[in-house]
């Protein structure tokens, strides 16, 4: 099932703590890192944090920019993004600012909580949703993404919340500032708990000072799925393959899906074979659709359902030239080429000459073949 893209923001200190054990809470962040998250929050459809982070900060949760407020208008959008908050027990404070500021919340909690969290909040307006007998964190995603609209969904925290995500493989980004100060306090929270964690190194998109802090985002990785495919990677090449269901049928090419996503999991264009003209292939549709000047290209990832193509004799340049010249150095796919049309094509070699990243995954063959199978290996000049 789609989940929302998952972004977990913390600032922790030198020795990985995300507070000290006093009574007020530790600021690790500066002003230009506050405004930084505060542009974060703008761009996001929803923000999360578990309950036990409004017990401990009590925090209002806000875009606090009026510029940034009004943008969103502008694009139709609500003045502030959802505020989304778990609890298995119920247990919530209505005189938290939580619920006295902002716009629509939500509450996500079991079947035994829905009744405690609702006399609680009686009369807030606040939505209270339950996910069985025990707190589901895949069914809190697919009700966002379902029932919500949220593509984008902010989580600040606590350590519990990024811990739980994180083990289960839903994170797609990890937003880590690291302050300059130490904490030196066993009892004080840090961001993950002990325990095992899927995949192994996480791969780094962006490192950069803001202020006094340096700000590391990575994007987490999954086992079973190549060095650098994450929970993201499958859920976009899904819709690749969805997409190739798509094309307009034909005996002399193939039928792909293409979908250009962002360093920040938004997503640039789409496409599919033969969408605009007879010959065209999908990843060429799609990277027309994003142009050639868009910046978030060079930092930018291709899926498509095929391997895309080495050679081809109704354009000038292969789809793997085409990704390479636009500036994108990693591409997922589900199905190597095969020789049906092309003998020989190796597009992920051209690619990785280039110095793209290529990731294949194989779970996903079957899909990627699924909208092709009426077609015989023999015969035509092109894999359209």
């Amino acid at each position: 099932m789609p989940h929302p893209h998952v972004l977990l923001s913390a600032a922790v200190s030198l020795d990985g703590f995300l507070d000290d054990t006093g009574p007020d809470r530790l600021l690790l962040s500066g002003p230009a890192d506050f405004d930084r998250v505060d542009e974060v929050r703008a761009s996001s459809d929803a923000i999360l944090i578990g309950a036990g982070t409004i017990r401990a900060d009590n925090p209002r949760l806000l875009v606090n920019s009026a510029e940034r407020r009004a943008a969103r208008l502008a694009a139709g959008r609500p003045e502030y993004p959802l505020k989304v908050t778990v609890s298995g027990s119920g247990d919530l404070d209505p005189a938290a600012q939580f619920w006295h500021t902002g716009g629509e919340k939500t509450v996500y909690t079991t079947d035994r909580g829905a009744a405690r969290a609702t006399a609680a909040l009686r009369g807030l307006g606040v939505g209270i949703v339950a996910t069985g007998p025990e707190l589901h964190w895949r069914a809190v995603l697919e009700h966002l993404h379902d029932v919500r609209g949220v593509r984008r969904l902010m989580v600040e925290g606590g350590g519990r919340v990024h811990t739980q995500l994180l083990r289960q493989g839903l994170a797609d980004e990890l937003q880590l500032v690291l302050a300059p100060l130490l904490v030196g306090e066993p009892d004080a929270p840090r961001m993950f708990g002990p325990g095992p964690y899927p995949g192994g190194r996480m791969r780094l998109v962006e490192s950069r000072p803001v202020g006094d802090v340096v700000l590391a985002r990575y994007v987490p990785t999954a086992p079973g799925t190549g060095p650098l495919a994450s929970a993201a990677d499958r859920r976009w090449l899904a819709l690749a393959c969805e997409l190739a269901g798509q094309c307009p049928p034909s005996r002399t090419a193939f039928s792909v899906g293409a979908v250009v996503v962002a360093a920040d999991g938004t997503e640039i264009a789409r496409g599919h074979s033969r969408e605009g003209d007879p010959v065209e292939h999908a990843e060429e549709a799609a990277l027309a659709k994003a142009g050639p000047a868009d910046p978030r290209l060079a930092g930018a990832t291709v899926y498509s359902s095929l391997e895309p193509c080495a050679r081809r004799a109704s354009r000038p340049s292969p789809c793997a030239r085409l990704i390479l010249d636009a500036g994108v150095r990693r591409v997922v796919t589900a199905w190597r080429e095969p020789d049906t049309f092309v003998a020989g094509a190796d597009g992920s070699g051209v690619l990785r000459a280039g110095g793209a990243d290529v990731v294949v995954l194989a779970e996903y063959e079957e899909a990627a073949k699924a909208p092709n199978r009426h077609l015989r290996p023999a015969a035509g000049p092109d894999r359209t």
